[in-house]
């Protein structure tokens, strides 16, 4: 954008926030104008749409429509409409995110329209609108959830683990039936968390578990059957394979062995 296109944008974002300012204070001064507001925690679930409208108030009776929105990890930004008397109006902004848009124009439909949602989107959005009666506004606590990726998978003989990687908020995770089992939690730095739980059952006659994930995006159950591994005697399945290999080895070496004694005897027949 042009230096002097900015400067304009800026002095005119500049003027309605003082306009909003001078509103607010009129209201406090007039009891007929005490301004309306509220605030409502709002949760969308990633790679959706989310749509926040603004107080209802009669468009006719709308002077300047502000949306001041303020990200978790972002810089914050405005957009605004101002009317002018022959029912038409400007549109400024310095949002630079093309997902964040006016739902339709307007001067007909004040909402804000999310699409699609991503996880930085996370933040407080707020509607002001000016009217000749007051200052009516309206926020929004826009929470993003994100669906772990839900595994589960036998490590070793009879221990299984359980992970809902990149959740937003964490994932709680249950058993059935219960084992001796050690939780571990990973913080990633987009807010995600990654919750893995390990469990054992030396229990023979446990032959199938089932892990359990709740979440606020949904839950999900899944069952895996127990394998005792190729050993007998409960040995870890890498164990045993260790056994195998070194038994390999020295029948290896026995039949080396004997091969020699049996080559040297056959030279020792074909000397005589």
């Amino acid at each position: 954008m042009h230096p002097l296109g900015r400067t304009s944008t800026l002095r005119l974002l500049i003027s309605i926030l003082l306009m909003v300012s001078a509103s607010s204070m009129d209201g406090k001064q007039n009891h007929t104008k005490v301004p309306t507001e509220g605030n409502t925690s709002l949760t969308v679930l990633e790679d959706t749409k989310a749509v926040l409208p603004c107080p209802p108030v009669p468009l006719t009776n709308v002077v300047v429509t502000t949306w001041k929105i303020m990200f978790r990890d972002k810089p914050s930004c405005i957009k605004a409409y101002r009317r002018n008397e022959k029912g038409g109006g400007n549109m400024t902004t310095n949002c630079t995110d093309e997902r964040i848009t006016w739902l339709c124009r307007p001067e007909q439909n004040c909402s804000l329209q999310i699409d699609p949602v991503v996880i930085t989107h996370d933040g407080f959005y707020r509607c002001d609108v000016i009217t000749p009666d007051g200052n009516f506004q309206h926020g929004y606590h826009l929470q993003v959830l994100v669906a772990p990726e839900v595994t589960l998978f036998q490590s070793e003989n009879r221990t299984v683990v359980c992970k809902a990687v990149a959740g937003k908020p964490a994932a709680r995770l249950s058993w059935t039936p219960e084992g001796d089992c050690v939780p571990e939690h990973k913080y990633w730095g987009n807010g995600t968390v990654t919750v893995q739980s390990t469990c054992h059952w030396a229990e023979s006659n446990v032959s199938t578990v089932s892990c359990s994930v709740f979440h606020e995006a949904g839950n999900w159950s899944l069952s895996i059957e127990l394998k005792q591994g190729v050993g007998t005697l409960g040995f870890p399945v890498s164990s045993l394979l260790s056994i195998l290999y070194v038994k390999s080895s020295l029948f290896l070496v026995f039949l080396v062995i004997v091969g020699l004694i049996c080559f040297q005897r056959i030279n020792g027949c074909s000397k005589l």
